[in-house]
């Protein structure tokens, strides 16, 4: 009965298109994590699923360490390849968002800005 009602639920959500949330990093990591942050929820009231690995990964992968820093960056890729859409988001473009925004234009998918997914959002509650 328990996996018969969640299954029931799952049909009624609805699916929201993966935005894969990528930060310009100022070197200051309280605020760059409180932007990606920022960045996620805008992205969910717009009605995506924010998707942002490097904050995760910062949490446990060391920057300085070369490998590390490759590892993240690999594994940052393979999640926007699996996104629709590439949020751009700070005030500086950084070698990074050019490597996201080079890998988003040749699979086809929508790159947008924060700006954008407001214009969105407002788009649905209109």
């Amino acid at each position: 009965f328990f996996i018969a009602r969640i299954t029931g639920e799952r049909k009624n959500m609805k699916k929201r298109p993966c935005a894969y949330i990528s930060v310009s990093w100022s070197g200051n990591l309280f605020d760059d994590m409180d932007t990606a942050d920022k960045a996620c929820r805008m992205a969910y009231d717009a009605g995506l699923t924010p998707v942002c690995p490097i904050l995760e990964y910062r949490r446990y992968l060391r920057d300085d360490i070369p490998q590390e820093h490759k590892d993240m960056m690999d594994m940052a890729h393979e999640h926007l390849r699996r996104c629709s859409t590439l949020v751009v988001c700070g005030s500086t473009t950084d070698e990074t968002i050019m490597d996201d925004i080079a890998i988003a234009d040749r699979r086809g998918l929508t790159i947008t800005s924060l700006d954008g997914i407001m214009i969105r959002k407002k788009i649905r509650h209109d």
